[in-house]
């Protein structure tokens, strides 16, 4: 069995700490050990943490400068915690020093925070199989693919990123760690690795965002075998062009962050970084017309999945992908060369990983018959293009309805791309909110609508509400048609003006697809995905 228990959430850091003197750190560091009464230099850290209300008695906490405001300026707090040592830049000193806190004074504290926090957790990452996969689309699918295959094998192993951390320990008890972002701060990483360790986990597979390469969240994680899985618009909010969230991606092919690559050489991005990478690196693609170590061949469905030739460098191979399309095609032939890099190939192993399974939010289905409900977590130009051109192509599919719209405070300019592959590719286009955030839902929705051309064979209507949206595809939805609610995946919150309200696609989907059809006498019938 693969599936896990519903674990207690648990702490990112070890039970027992490691720990490592300051005297140490300071030289590591190159910062001047503090002069302070009762012997700084002597004192033992205990642990690393960024944020101030964390803090537990032994730590040494790291006070970064950010967009808007000093973390310097909580060192109060920190103190008051028990913090036992702060570390920051010269701008974050005399407050540092004015709650009471020794501190060590660095030009560059995010980098050397994940120095501090690797040397302080005992250097983790080094004591386990890691894989690290980057990329626009095909993180979350490929990291929990490897992660439920090497269960299927036995083998402990956890994932980090989007969804959270969650591992299988040695005597087969399950752990689930919140994390915030898809790839956290180097503290909150180091520690989970250090309680994985611990735990005897033998493999971990991160998700590695663009976001983490450029701020250092990733430091000191040299990781066994990465994978670049495409690039496509999304986050130039955050990097301003796609030449910087390149070369971004580009960070993680050094020698610095990895060993080995595996690289999907499908668009053109890939093939550059199979070209301009710092370390070895293997390359796949599901192309006909693109030069690589190993080519997918056409995919043939099987189930709800589908199953495909592969050609590689010791000859032909079939794999099984357990859900349809080409990117999963890819994602699964991702998965299976970053199995092999760590040392686990064969026939067991690909069976194991045809067998395992969906990943929630990620092409799930709420329903098969007689309406195919699918919650996905598409939200760039290409993903929610890739999907609806899967959905349409599966055979008995009559009509596609897509419920959809695009994030507030981020990436503006794919908003109205998405609008026109929503209108060029379904039949019916319910422009919704996704997560507001604190920017107007309407004006959001307008910036969707603006890109689906006025001539458009597709039915399009405005909704506000995201329940309501979904209700009305339900209520328009017939025999054989398939409903995509796209955007979210399986976030179980919608954030509107700052509140995260409880909100999840794949349950309001289920409960309007019964609703709308009970009076049609077909809800008996429903085939709910699983």
């Amino acid at each position: 069995m693969t599936s896990m228990t519903e674990p207690v959430p648990e702490p990112a850091r070890p039970r027992r700490a490691r720990g490592a003197s300051a005297a140490d750190l300071a030289h590591l560091l190159g910062a001047p050990v503090p002069d302070v009464a009762g012997g700084a230099a002597e004192r033992m850290l205990l642990g690393v943490t960024l944020d101030s209300r964390s803090v537990e008695p032994g730590d040494l906490w790291c006070a970064l400068p950010g967009a808007h405001a000093h973390g310097a300026q909580f060192a109060a707090q920190a103190a008051g915690l028990g913090a036992s040592m702060a570390l920051t830049d010269p701008a974050g000193r005399e407050r540092c020093e004015a709650a009471g806190l020794p501190v060590l004074v660095v030009e560059d504290p995010r980098t050397a925070t994940a120095t501090a926090a690797a040397v302080v957790q005992g250097r983790p990452a080094d004591r386990l199989a890691t894989i690290g996969v980057t990329g626009t689309n095909g993180k979350t699918s490929i990291t929990t693919a490897i992660t439920r295959t090497l269960l299927e094998l036995a083998v402990p192993a956890g994932a980090i990123g989007t969804s959270g951390t969650s591992y299988r320990d040695a005597r087969g008890a399950d752990h689930a760690i919140g994390t915030v972002r898809t790839t956290p701060e180097a503290p909150e990483l180091h520690g989970l690795l250090a309680r994985m360790v611990e735990d005897d986990v033998e493999v971990v597979s991160m998700e590695v965002s663009s976001h983490a390469l450029v701020l250092h969240r990733a430091d000191e994680v040299v990781y066994d075998v990465a994978c670049f899985t495409n690039l496509t618009q999304d986050h130039l909010d955050f990097h301003g062009t796609m030449e910087n969230y390149f070369q971004a991606k580009r960070l993680l092919f050094t020698p610095a962050h990895a060993r080995r690559g595996i690289v999907c050489v499908d668009d053109e991005w890939g093939r550059r970084l199979a070209r301009e990478a710092q370390i070895p690196v293997t390359t796949f693609t599901t192309r006909a017309d693109v030069e690589a170590d190993h080519r997918a061949g056409p995919h043939r469905p099987q189930g709800y999945g589908s199953t495909f030739e592969v050609e590689g460098p010791e000859g032909a191979r079939t794999l099984q992908a357990a859900l349809p399309g080409r990117h999963y095609v890819a994602n699964t032939l991702a998965a299976e060369l970053l199995l092999a890099a760590i040392g686990h190939t064969g026939e067991e192993v690909a069976e194991a990983l045809g067998r395992a399974g969906t990943v929630p939010g990620r092409m799930e289905p709420v329903a098969l018959d007689p309406i195919r409900g699918i919650v996905d977590y598409s939200h760039t130009p290409d993903a929610l293009e890739q999907t609806l051109s899967t959905l349409r192509g599966v055979p008995g599919t009559r009509r596609v309805l897509v419920v959809m719209g695009a994030g507030g405070d981020r990436d503006r300019g794919k908003r109205p791309r998405m609008g026109e592959v929503a209108a060029r590719l379904a039949d019916v286009v319910i422009v919704t909110d996704d997560n507001p955030r604190t920017e107007d839902p309407a004006a959001i929705r307008r910036e969707v609508l603006d890109g689906i051309p006025d001539r458009t064979n597709a039915q399009v209507h405005e909704v506000g509400g995201r329940g309501e949206a979904i209700a009305l595809a339900a209520y328009l939805a017939d025999v054989s048609d398939t409903i995509l609610v796209a955007g979210k995946g399986a976030e179980t919150g919608q954030q509107i003006g700052g509140i995260v309200q409880p909100f999840d696609d794949r349950l309001r989907l289920r409960d309007a697809l019964r609703d709308a059809h009970t009076a049609r006498g077909d809800a008996d019938d429903m085939d709910e995905g699983r």
